[in-house]
């Protein structure tokens, strides 16, 4: 629960910081050099919207063993993870990840890397525990 509580806030915040942002999120994903104008506006509404669904429902249910929430949190967790390791391994240069629209900007390292790891990691967490506390449909017997 506080796993979810945690990451709840976390994404609330990056989503809250995205949509303060959104005129500049086409350009600032454009800066990992995989989509641009269109894709780009497509791919932030995209990512901003999952990471509003995932966070508050992580925030306002941080008991529930729904999957959806956390397959939408392995999703978004999985495009900024790619994002991130592709352009690193390119050796691009993104001045601001976007996390966080351009607030709490930070430049793309092997720091934002770990951090994408980290947040992979906690989606392995949650698709283990949510998939564990469901009961299974077939198990019960007369």
């Amino acid at each position: 629960m506080v796993l979810r509580l945690v990451l709840g806030t976390v994404f609330t915040g990056m989503a809250v910081g995205q949509l303060a942002s959104a005129a500049d999120m086409p350009a600032l994903l454009g800066a990992y050099g995989l989509v641009h104008g269109f894709a780009a506006a497509v791919l932030a509404a995209g990512l901003i919207a999952g990471e509003l669904v995932c966070g508050v429902w992580f925030l306002v249910r941080p008991r529930s063993g729904a999957l959806a929430p956390v397959w939408v949190y392995t999703a978004v967790a999985l495009v900024w993870s790619a994002l991130a390791a592709q352009a690193y391994a390119r050796r691009l240069v993104v001045g601001n990840c976007g996390c966080f629209g351009n607030h709490l900007t930070q430049r793309l390292s092997w720091i934002v890397l770990a951090q994408d790891g980290l947040i992979l990691l906690y989606a392995v967490l949650l698709l283990r525990s949510a998939r564990t506390a469901r009961p299974e449909s077939g198990s019960a017997r007369p």
